[in-house]
């Protein structure tokens, strides 16, 4: 007989425990604690609940919990010793069947990371969308982690614990994803179509970005939707109502890539309407507004340096002189939207009447590590930081290192050294508040010359513009300090000013009773990073829903993820958005 939710939330706390014995590894504490938090709203809520308990636990039951997972591909793995679970798992990802060479790295990768850690490594080898890691990657990933501190790889091992005690709990309830793995296969089929041989780039108007937007176009088409691609290469599906005269509510993302980058930056925020308007159109329901989806062409500004391109087109700002900018091969944009068949003459065109726009909401990645470092699969975004970017130069005098005092040194270097510990020190002052010299460089350095000259990038951000402001005006303050102190000529020149975009409560309000509806919590976080949203809300209000990101919250890199089931949540929250939106009043 199928177990139910129904069924746990009802049953004894003995036949509750007895039900979840398999979930995680010979540890009974965790839903014999668990049960006290019956009934769960949903699937979701269970899993919260269970992985709550382990997350609250003390390290020493934690350890506990860790050391009772099997070695992969261990002694106990080739003896036949592990539970069912474990040993059904590693069968999926050929671990009972490796050679004998990856039987030695496997085994002298667990003789190593249980030294040095004190326990085993735990890998969810079902992966993040459940088909299974291969042993490249299983090892890729061992090697990988080895590298991490004490601290951060036990986090990872309870997060791993949780991700697979999820799959078993789908096992167990026979719940099958809705929009999940759909999106998941979709983000993979997109990936492979790369300007580069090695990794993700995707970047505006190439034949891998075209590629991507036609495919695009096609899934909007199956969807249901009505579709062009307009003049920036923004592709633009529509799903009507049947009510007249009736309003558009916008949502989408990017679907162009950073050099090298991830699979799901952007391109969720397309992906996962698409599959829920697929969903709508199947069973023939409608929405009492117009639903549109953008895949804005261009946010990264990776190959013109020029960012929200499809973003700025819609809301009426696109700068036409953009047109005339050369990538690093000389193509003008306009020659290269021209031979793409864009005709620029229609780009004004583009621009949405805000009377008819009801708002706009953004499904992402989070892109850092706060979800995931509260096991919470979504967050409500709160506002998307404002930036002020900087280039500083320093000058200096270029001398002898052998024969010039450290008195009498006017060293570019140590004074860009110094600038940079005070944006460290200064910018861990505030909750959203960060600083980043993420370019330093010293023209014509040599090993026994005092640097002449230095030129560093200063990127500062914050979800409000006060807090923001104040940390720039003390940073330029101290720039010109340390700068007057060492005798080196200074000259700063701005790159970008953007403000930040607080989301707007009405909407927030909405996501946050979706996401109560699915049996978590609606919590709040603001967004380090620029989005879409940014450029959409100078139009209309704007608000966003994150994804939890894993691998520690990396981003804009190839080992960017998020799991199946995540997307999942984030899909079931907006369609229950959009099923009880109601207008601004």
């Amino acid at each position: 007989m199928t177990t139910t939710l129904d069924h746990l939330n009802n049953c004894s706390t003995q036949d509750f425990v007895h039900t979840l014995h398999g979930i995680y590894e010979h540890s009974p504490w965790i839903p014999e604690r668990a049960a006290a938090s019956r009934p769960f709203a949903s699937i979701t809520a269970l899993k919260l609940a269970l992985q709550t308990v382990v997350s609250q636990a003390t390290e020493a039951e934690q350890l506990g919990l860790i050391r009772a997972h099997p070695e992969l591909a261990g002694k106990a793995a080739i003896a036949g010793e592990l539970t069912a679970e474990s040993t059904g798992e590693q069968a999926k990802a050929g671990l009972t069947n490796c050679s004998p060479e990856e039987f030695a790295i496997l085994h002298k990768l667990n003789a190593d990371y249980n030294s040095k850690f004190g326990f085993p490594f735990i890998l969810a080898v079902k992966g993040p969308d459940g088909k299974g890691f291969t042993r490249e990657a299983i090892i890729a990933t061992f090697q990988r982690r080895f590298k991490n501190q004490r601290a951060d790889e036990l986090a990872e091992s309870l997060r791993q614990i949780g991700r697979i005690a999820e799959l078993r709990l789908n096992d167990l309830l026979e719940h099958t994803l809705q929009f999940g793995n759909t999106i998941m296969q979709w983000s993979e089929t997109l990936a492979a179509w790369s300007d580069d041989e090695d990794g993700l780039t995707c970047a505006y108007m190439t034949p891998a970005h075209q590629k991507t937007a036609e495919q695009l176009a096609a899934w909007m088409r199956e969807a249901g939707m009505h579709v062009h691609i307009d003049a920036v290469g923004n592709v633009v599906g529509r799903y009507l109502s049947d009510a007249t005269d009736a309003k558009t509510l916008l949502t989408g993302s990017h679907y162009d890539t950073v050099c090298n980058g991830g699979k799901y930056d952007g391109r969720e925020g397309i992906l996962l309407p698409i599959a829920i308007v697929k969903h709508l159109n199947e069973t023939n329901e409608k929405l009492p507004f117009n639903f549109e989806i953008i895949g804005f062409s261009e946010e990264e500004g990776v190959r013109f340096k020029s960012t929200f391109l499809g973003s700025n087109a819609v809301i009426g700002q696109f700068d036409l002189n953009l047109l005339d900018k050369t990538d690093a091969d000389g193509i003008s944009m306009r020659d290269a939207l021209s031979a793409a068949g864009h005709d620029v003459k229609n780009i004004p065109a583009i621009a949405r009447d805000p009377a008819q726009i009801l708002g706009y909401v953004e499904v992402h990645i989070e892109q850092g590590p706060v979800l995931l470092g509260r096991d919470l699969p979504v967050g409500i975004v709160t506002s998307i930081a404002g930036s002020c970017r900087y280039q500083v130069q320093l000058k200096g005098v270029a001398s002898h290192a052998g024969t010039t005092p450290m008195s009498m040194r006017k060293d570019a270097a140590a004074a860009a050294a110094e600038i940079i510990f005070y944006v460290e020190q200064r910018c861990a002052n505030g909750t959203s508040l960060v600083g980043t010299v993420g370019q330093l460089q010293v023209p014509h350095g040599s090993v026994n010359v005092i640097p002449g000259s230095c030129n560093l990038s200063l990127d500062i951000r914050a979800a409000d513009d006060a807090t923001r402001d104040a940390a720039v005006n003390d940073i330029l303050a101290k720039i010109e300090a340390i700068c007057q102190q060492r005798n080196i000529e200074v000259n700063i020149v701005k790159a970008v000013s953007a403000p930040a975009a607080p989301c707007a409560p009405w909407l927030m309000q909405q996501l946050a009773a979706a996401t109560q509806r699915a049996g978590l919590p609606a919590f709040e976080l603001p967004s380090g990073a620029g989005h879409d949203a940014m450029a959409i809300a100078k139009m209309t209000d704007v608000a966003m829903l994150f994804t939890r990101c894993g691998n520690g919250g990396i981003s804009h890199n190839p080992l960017e993820t998020m799991s199946a089931d995540d997307a999942e949540v984030s899909a079931q929250i907006l369609l229950d958005f959009l099923r009880n939106f109601k207008e601004k009043l």
